[in-house]
Order: structure tokens, then sequence, then C-alpha cells
């Protein structure tokens, strides 16, 4: 190696490690903006053959925030609305309270006056808030500035994604065969694992839904919906959503159905996304499920929440890599020779 090409070396893994740098404050948003792109790719694909990339990209991005703030919004209604309707049968019988408290003190053994644990508890919480303003906001600011970025990666990635892969083929050193095999392995991975999350989350979410029918909650087609959507979100699941049935069961004087509306949702529910979701992805990724697993696990603790997606991609992608590289060993060397 000469000093022109050592130089080259250097400079590129210098440039390399400060690009990482800049990337890792937003790690969270870039993967999701990448993952967000390359299931709406399908779609600009589509539509460029009606109007331009940019039309195409912007139209897709709107979509989809209209996609996630519309769901939004109404599930927010329909808990402040549910909300509302606990808050007005508590303060139509003023015994109700004192009967939550009766129990509390069975369970316990200890005395405990809600209306005063509320008031002092918004005291706090309200002191807590004042004194960490300052930290809140810089937060909430960090966060929108990340929730911004991601749309206009998404945008882009959208747009110029014919650019990006023409990129990809000219600067990727191997023969356009094996990048093209290389490539459509993990692909394949990629949708896999997708369509392996997407699936645990409806069988999940209509799995605690039959909870929350059989225990007799309101709307609970629904709330089975809205689960369905919300275990897609990684370390979120259905959780908030029969966690709150649970909560509401035991204020309206059923605490059976509450109890074991909560066993269910733990112990049934809670295998179906422990168990099931390896196997799921397995059908569609073609990678086995200890591996799945392990990419599942280790991508949480390595890239945070996005990590469960990405993780077993990445050992799909090492398989994929493997596979095709000791394949075509030969041919590299070739090429390289050459």
């Amino acid at each position: 190696m000469n000093l022109s090409k050592g130089f080259v070396l250097a400079l590129v893994v210098t440039l390399l490690v400060l690009s990482a740098m800049l990337l890792q404050p937003f790690i969270q948003y870039v993967l999701g903006a990448v993952l967000l792109a390359y299931v709406l790719y399908p779609l600009q694909i589509r539509l460029e053959a009606y109007v331009s990339p940019m039309v195409a990209a912007l139209s897709l991005v709107i979509l989809a925030v209209a996609g996630f703030v519309a769901p939004f919004v109404v599930i927010l209604a329909t808990v402040v609305n549910g909300a509302d309707r606990i808050l007005q049968d508590l303060n139509t019988d003023p015994g109700q309270i004192e009967v939550v408290e009766s129990r509390i003190e069975e369970l316990t053994g200890q005395e405990v006056d809600i209306a005063g644990e509320l008031v002092s508890s918004g005291r706090e919480i309200g002191t807590i808030v004042f004194e960490r303003s300052t930290q809140a906001f810089g937060t909430i600011t960090f966060h929108l500035i990340g929730i911004a970025l991601a749309l206009f990666l998404v945008y882009y990635l959208l747009k110029d994604s014919d650019d990006l892969v023409n990129w990809l083929h000219r600067t990727v050193p191997l023969p356009m065969d094996i990048q093209r095999d290389l490539y459509g392995e993990t692909n394949d991975v990629m949708w896999g694992v997708i369509f392996g999350h997407v699936s645990v989350a409806i069988v999940q979410g209509a799995v605690a839904g039959v909870g929350l029918a059989a225990t007799g909650v309101p709307n609970a087609v629904f709330w089975t919906g809205v689960m369905m959507v919300l275990a897609m979100v990684p370390l979120v699941g259905a959780i908030p959503v029969w966690g709150g049935a649970v909560v509401y069961l035991y204020l309206t004087s059923e605490p059976l159905l509450a109890l074991g509306l909560f066993v269910y949702s733990v112990v049934v529910v809670g295998i179906t996304d422990d168990y099931l979701r390896p196997f799921a992805v397995d059908r569609y990724a073609k990678l086995n499920p200890a591996v799945i697993l392990l990419g599942i696990l280790g991508g949480a603790y390595a890239f945070g929440i996005m990590g469960l997606f990405f993780g077993p991609v990445v050992l799909g992608a090492l398989k994929a890599t493997l596979r095709v590289g000791l394949d075509n060993w030969s041919r590299i060397d070739e090429s390289e020779v050459s």
C-alpha cells in the first residue's frame, strides 16, 4: 500500500468515525426513518409512474404523518371520554371512593385517603414540573428535532431512492450479479422481520381482545384494534390498553374480573408476544428462531427500541453475506486481481 492509498484509507476511517458520532444522538430516529422509507418504497415506485418523485415522496410523508396522528387523536379522545365517564360515575356515587379505600385497607392493612393523596401528589408533581421545566423543555425540543429529522430523511430517502440504489451499485466493489443476490437475500430478511412483527401484533391484539370481551370491557372491538396497532410499537405493546382495562374493572367494583384479566394478559398475551414472535419472523425471514430471539434481545440493548427490528436484520444480513461471499469467493478473487 503506497502513501496515497494509506492516506485515503485513514481519511475514510476518520470520517466514518466522525459521521457515526454525529448520528449517534439521533440513531433511533435515523433507524426509524430508514425503516419507514423502506416500507413506503414500493408505494413510491408506483406513484412515480403518475407524478414526479418529489410529489410522490411528499405525499407519502404527509400520508405517514396523518396515519400516525389521526389514530393517536382518536385513541386519546376515547381515553379522555372514558376517564371522564369514570370520574362522573365516581362523583355520582360519593361512597365509591370510600369503598375503594376500604378495599385497599383490607389488602394492605393501612388507611388511605385517596382525595388527600391526589391533592398532595398534584402539588408535588407541580413542584417537580416547575423545577425541571428547563430539562423537560430540552428533552421535548430534542425529540421534536429528532422527529423533524426523521421526516426529512424519509422524504429524501424516497425522493432520491433511485440515486441511492445506483450509488450503492457503483460503490460496492462486487460484480453486479453478486450484489443483486446479496441485496435480494437482505431484502427478504427485512420484509420477513417486518411481516413477522406485524402478524404477531395482529395475533397479540386479537388474543388480548378476547380477554377484554370476556370480562365485559366496553368497546372491546375498538380497543382490540388499538392493541393491534400498539403491539407493533416496540416495548409498548398492548399493555397500556389491557392495563387500563384492569384498572377500569377494579374501579367499577369488579375485582375478580380485574384479577382474571390481569392474569390472562400477563400469561397468555405475554406468551404470545415472547414465543410467537421468533417463530413468526422465522416463517418469513427464514432464520432460526434462536437467531431471531438473539437478534431481538441483542438489538434492543445495542440499538434501543429500533433494535427490535434491526437486530434480526443484521444477523440475517450476516448470514446472507457469508452465503453469497463463500459461494462466489473465487469470482471475488478474480475481480480483485483484474
